[in-house]
């Protein structure tokens, strides 16, 4: 596709901002930075004066931490699809309530940071800390909760010992845009969007898990079992070749992308038009542990006319993409089998 034909974002709401990247942008391994989607969930803030994060709660030592101080510490380089928790909602019957997002909140970036364990190594965590919670600077009215919410997330502690867990200051070698977190934000291999708080102002090591809003009340599996809060990544595919209304030769070459926030790709299959014939694809190397897979799979299609092309994937952990969309009150963690209707067309 020609670049210049491409979008630079498809914008889902303006106010706040909300914009998933085109589809052209995903057939890139690393999405460019322009084409990068767009979450918000009360606008970008505006920060004023010298930045810096203030690090509390279960420590020996409170310390407020400077950009300054965030650049001279050894800075580090992790690659990561990430993919927005609401994805693919519109695919889901009843259509849930939340921002209507298409097939398109989701990304692959080159983050550039501090790795968060060598902040709290700074302050020294207390035995009794069990999670660690980023807030935001941005914050607002919602319909249901009662004043001024401020977005915050909290994380395992074990998931802050990681040092692909960043404090990043820079996308894809630049630093990053308003929209995208500046000055600073963090960047959660393998989660969904929503934990890789942006703007973060306050790190606070807790002894007791967080009961927030964003933590209980949004961002939550909210189904007959109860209530969840949303974590790492379901196992999922998409096809990025052929595109939707495409015409195709009787030989087809499907390509696309698998993730998982639970482990490697171990195993990509496609199908025509609903059948259990699921023909295996070769993957290909992802260019991080934490970035999705690419794949491929020549498919040979016996007559001409409209058909239904098919991927699921299945991680090291051995779960597969289910075949039916599992429908939550909140429309989060969609996972379902997407299908892409070509034409197929002898020659």
């Amino acid at each position: 596709m020609n670049p210049a034909t491409v979008p630079l974002l498809e914008v889902v709401r303006h106010e706040p901002f909300n914009a998933e990247s085109p589809s052209g942008a995903l057939q890139h391994p690393l999405t460019p930075l322009a084409n990068v989607y767009v979450r918000t969930n009360f606008g970008v803030p505006e920060l004023s004066g010298p930045h810096a994060i203030r690090v509390h709660g279960a420590v020996h030592r409170e310390m407020t931490v400077s950009l300054d101080t965030l650049r001279a510490m050894p800075q580090h380089t992790v690659t990561t699809t990430m993919e927005c928790a609401g994805n693919d909602r519109l695919g889901m019957r009843p259509l849930p309530v939340g921002e209507p997002w298409h097939h398109g909140a989701l990304s692959t970036v080159s983050w550039t940071g501090v790795s968060l364990v060598d902040v709290l190594e700074l302050v020294g965590v207390l035995p009794s800390a069990v999670e660690v919670l980023l807030t935001a600077a941005d914050a607002g009215p919602r319909d249901d909760a009662e004043g001024t919410v401020r977005f915050a997330r909290s994380l395992p502690l074990a998931d802050t010992q990681r040092r692909d867990t960043l404090l990043a200051l820079e996308m894809n070698g630049a630093p990053l845009t308003p929209a995208h977190g500046a000055p600073v934000r963090l960047a959660v291999p393998g989660w969904y969007g929503m934990a890789s708080v942006k703007w973060v102002t306050h790190v606070e090591l807790l002894q007791t898990p967080y009961e927030g809003y964003f933590q209980r009340q949004r961002y939550v599996y909210d189904e007959a079992g109860g209530i969840t809060p949303v974590d790492r990544m379901r196992v999922k595919s998409i096809i990025t070749s052929p595109a939707a209304g495409a015409r195709v030769d009787r030989t087809v070459i499907v390509t696309g992308w698998a993730w998982s926030g639970f482990g490697s790709i171990r195993r990509v299959e496609v199908s025509v038009d609903g059948g259990d014939d699921w023909q295996p694809a070769v993957l290909g190397k992802p260019v991080s542990a934490y970035a999705w897979t690419p794949w491929s799979v020549s498919i040979e299609v016996v007559r001409n006319g409209r058909i239904v092309l098919r991927s699921r994937a299945t991680d090291a952990s051995g779960v597969t993409q289910p075949d039916a969309i599992v429908w939550n009150r909140l429309g989060y963690g969609n996972n379902g089998i997407r299908q892409v209707v070509v034409e197929v067309e002898s020659r």
